[in-house]
């Protein structure tokens, strides 16, 4: 296949940015603390990649690189992978009815590779996450009545479910060169080739979409009930590259939004690569919303996972936030319970695990580093990965710079850029 990079790297040739303050890095060098994302429209940036697939972009920038990111092994500590999220997206109420908006349906979820040069970052490839016959898989959802359905930017139109579409919020990459994708409908994981093609999407059991690519439904049942927009969030490879951890980003509704809206407790999965499918889960306990972040007080739905880093063989790194707050923890998956198999996956279970954890050990966590504390950290951090023993870099999602369209149909730009910031570790 042809390398969908090069046009796009000739399209934003000597964009650049200023250098944005932030911490020391933990190593010694010239490099940058923290780096910023030019502004590129986003038609150009995908028309680079997949011609004449924007007609119009409304005047949205390329963003959303933040909602994950992965340093591989023995890679230059200036080099990360990145991942969009589903594209644009908004709410607007017509007719006393909320409706989800996607102000550039034909977006396509994208693969990015980056460097930090000088206070900027700067995409180096991009692949387009593609069906197996090539086609963009969109950011659409994809069965009726498990999705919000999707309208046009003044929610006036309705627009069509696409069974390929994703909703891309996690990444890592293999030691073979393939790529491993989280994402919230399903929820589900997706294997893609080196190219960006899906190779196969692995869902819960139960799941009725009918996508363009092969589908195994070898996830617990239980994830099917999964809060709308709150499925699938952190995803970290093991150091031995012979499991992945998934997070659910907030709790179940189960067995009701109510215990989605009262829960403290997330679940985060392993899943073996080589016999694809789940070998562990484990129960995450967010922290009380009051004490974490006051602002929120009395909200706790809006305690999120967002992104997992694997330290080594039993301990992760996790990032939990709200929308002000972001703190990474450290937790020992040896000294939680394996719940896997036993009744609180069976949605009958009454009190649920969602409801009470009574009998088994969450995950312990110790707090590794308040990133509100951090100078130059951005909000709404939701990629983390290791850039050296003693460093992590964080990334946030900025949304696309979504703020307000105006009369035109054209965006105000929120002004909030994607950064990238590199944070010490505590000894």
């Amino acid at each position: 296949m042809t390398d969908r990079s090069f046009p796009y790297k000739a399209a934003v040739a000597g964009l650049a940015l200023a250098l944005v303050p932030g911490t020391a890095l933990a190593a010694s060098g010239p490099s940058p603390s923290s780096a910023t994302l030019p502004r590129v429209p986003l038609a150009r940036f995908q028309n680079a990649l997949l011609p004449g697939s924007i007609a119009d972009d409304h005047g949205v920038a390329l963003g959303g690189i933040g909602s994950d990111l992965f340093h591989e092994q023995g890679a230059p500590r200036d080099e990360f992978w990145a991942i969009t999220d589903r594209g644009p997206n908004g709410t607007v109420t017509v007719d006393g009815e909320d409706r989800v908006t996607f102000p550039v349906p034909s977006f396509d979820p994208t693969i990015v590779k980056l460097r930090v040069r000088k206070g900027v970052l700067k995409v180096t490839q991009a692949l387009p996450i593609t069906n197996a016959q090539g086609r963009p898989v969109t950011g659409l959802p994809n069965v009726e009545g498990r999705e919000s359905a999707p309208y046009s930017l003044d929610g006036k139109t309705r627009l069509a479910y696409n069974a390929d579409g994703i909703d891309s919020e996690g990444l890592v990459r293999t030691r073979d060169g393939d790529f491993w994708v989280a994402e919230e409908y399903g929820p589900s994981l997706l294997h893609l080739d080196r190219r960006g093609r899906v190779v196969e999407r692995y869902v819960p059991q139960g799941w009725t979409g009918r996508p363009g690519y092969p589908v195994k439904a070898v996830l617990p049942s239980i994830l099917n009930k999964r809060t709308e927009n709150r499925g699938f969030e952190g995803l970290t490879v093991s150091p031995d590259g012979k499991s992945l951890y998934v997070a659910v980003q907030s709790p179940l509704s189960n067995p009701d939004k109510k215990a989605y809206k009262s829960s403290r407790i997330a679940r985060v999965f392993r899943f073996d690569l080589r016999k694809g499918r789940v070998s562990g889960e484990y129960a995450y306990r967010f922290e009380d919303v009051c004490a974490f972040d006051p602002s929120g007080c009395g909200d706790q739905k809006e305690m999120k996972i967002s992104a997992l880093t694997a330290l080594n063989g039993h301990e992760l790194l996790v990032d939990e936030r709200t929308d002000n707050v972001a703190r990474l923890y450290r937790v020992d998956l040896r000294k939680a319970t394996d719940i896997l198999g036993m009744r609180w996956d069976d949605e009958r279970t009454t009190p649920s695990l969602e409801q009470s954890e009574s009998g088994i050990a969450p995950l312990p966590k110790t707090l590794a580093v308040d990133l509100g504390k951090v100078a130059g950290v951005p909000g709404k951090v939701e990629g983390v990965a290791l850039a050296g023993r003693r460093t992590v870099a964080v990334v946030n999602d900025n949304d696309f710079g979504l703020g307000t369209f105006g009369p035109d149909g054209r965006l105000a730009d929120s002004g909030v850029p994607t950064r990238l910031t590199y944070v010490p570790l505590p000894r």
